[in-house]
């Protein structure tokens, strides 16, 4: 440890640069977001029990069919209907929980047809993905009635891989501009350290994400040696210096370079397989208790509202495992960036400006449960912890940490 620098102090330190009233106010925004979970799900489970109960899909499905059983052509018309309803009828929860909140916490500045026209490009979206995923899925079913939910498990992994690379590469230019960035020292910096850890270095680009939100951001995206580098405007808006720069692309570097995306397609392959076994298990009891009148089994996709609403409840519950999972990853791609490119005070000062939307010292349990990220808390003492057990050549005192230590390492 280096002489005379405490982690804790400087911890401590680092997050008293934001005022109480910030910090009440994000504990307020992280608090309500964990009641916004909930009713989102309770949202979702009751406009999909209401299509069930309206019968709209019963006689869609035998208007479809007619005398003759056309399976694919039924699934498709269906869904469709299924899909255009609840997407509608949860616009105004949405409105409500991903543009109203978010402006009355100042986190974003986007107008709400801004925020509308885009949300419809989101419906449209993903209108005609779940129709590709939940078409197999149905064929799946017919083909192999046992084990189905075996293959769309497996299926899941690859289903995953394939949609972040469209996601990558089409969908996200749809929604936002992506210029090269211009050159300079962030440029020329972000270069350097993308060739030092094998990232493409070929894309480093900026992009207006404070079109849609004042966070903090970036992202190293790809797979197979396809990839970019993007930051979000809003990190030169808010004053990042080169060593916040480096700290926070070296994270997201560090989710390209350790694989985070196969890893996590891995995992929610398996988490689908798990998921997907309790939908076969629990269809027939739950379409009897929610009257689902006219299904005629888990292969007729007029009761794919009793699936959704299944997912829908198992999801939520599987909240604390996938949130520690994303929480691994998290803290994996911090190591990453303060071993390679060794800027804990630069990632420590770009933590901080987080905590406008995520309380920075939440219980455990509430972290085990809701934080998809670790508590920027541990993050920054995971920092310090770093640079006191790697002490710079020179310390020169630093405006975060001045009074809590004798000496410290300025960023670079």
């Amino acid at each position: 440890m280096a002489q005379g620098f405490d982690p804790v102090a400087a911890t401590n330190a680092y997050l008293a640069t934001l005022s109480p009233e910030a910090h009440a106010k994000a504990t307020a925004y992280t608090q309500g977001g964990h009641w916004v979970l909930l009713w989102t799900a309770v949202v979702g489970v009751l406009i999909s029990w209401l299509v069930l109960k309206s019968g709209v899909l019963v006689r869609v499905r035998a208007g479809v069919e007619g005398r003759k059983p056309r399976p694919w052509l039924a699934v498709l018309v269906v869904l469709l209907v299924d899909f255009v309803i609840e997407g509608l009828l949860s616009v105004p929860w949405d409105a409500y929980a991903r543009w109203w909140r978010e402006k009355g916490y100042g986190l974003t500045s986007q107008p709400f047809a801004g925020w509308f026209t885009e949300h419809g490009m989101g419906l449209a979206i993903g209108v005609v993905s779940s129709l590709i995923v939940y078409s197999l899925l149905y064929w799946l079913i017919r083909r192999a009635p046992r084990t189905w939910w075996l293959w769309a498990g497996v299926a899941t992994t690859v289903v995953t891989i394939v949609f972040f690379i469209i996601g990558l590469f089409l969908i996200e230019p749809l929604f936002n501009t992506y210029k090269p960035a211009p050159p300079g020292a962030v440029r020329d910096e972000v270069v350097a350290m993308a060739k030092q850890v094998g990232v493409p270095s070929d894309k480093i680009l900026i992009y207006n994400g404070s079109k849609q939100s004042n966070r903090y951001t970036a992202n190293a995206g790809g797979l197979f040696g396809y990839g970019r580098v993007a930051m979000s405007d809003v990190m030169f808006k808010k004053d990042a210096d080169l060593a916040e720069v480096k700290g926070v692309v070296g994270h997201e570097m560090g989710h390209y370079v350790r694989k985070h995306v196969l890893l996590g397609a891995l995992f929610q392959g398996l988490v689908a397989l798990v998921g997907l076994f309790l939908v076969s298990r629990l269809f027939g009891w739950t379409a009897r208790v929610l009257g689902a009148k006219g299904v005629t089994g888990i292969a007729d996709p007029a009761g794919f509202p009793v699936i959704s609403i299944i997912i829908t409840v198992l999801t939520l519950l599987a909240t604390p495992i996938t949130n520690s999972f994303s929480r691994w990853g998290e803290a994996d791609a911090d190591h990453f960036s303060v071993v390679h490119f060794n800027e804990p005070d630069g990632l420590a000062k770009a933590l901080v400006k987080t905590i406008e939307y995520r309380a920075d010292s939440p219980s455990k349990l509430e972290e085990f449960i809701f934080y998809d990220h670790p508590s920027v808390r541990a993050r920054v003492q995971a920092m310090m912890d770093w640079k006191a057990a790697h002490p710079p050549s020179q310390t020169p005192i630093t405006p975060a940490n001045a009074g809590a230590q004798a000496e410290s390492e300025a960023p670079h």
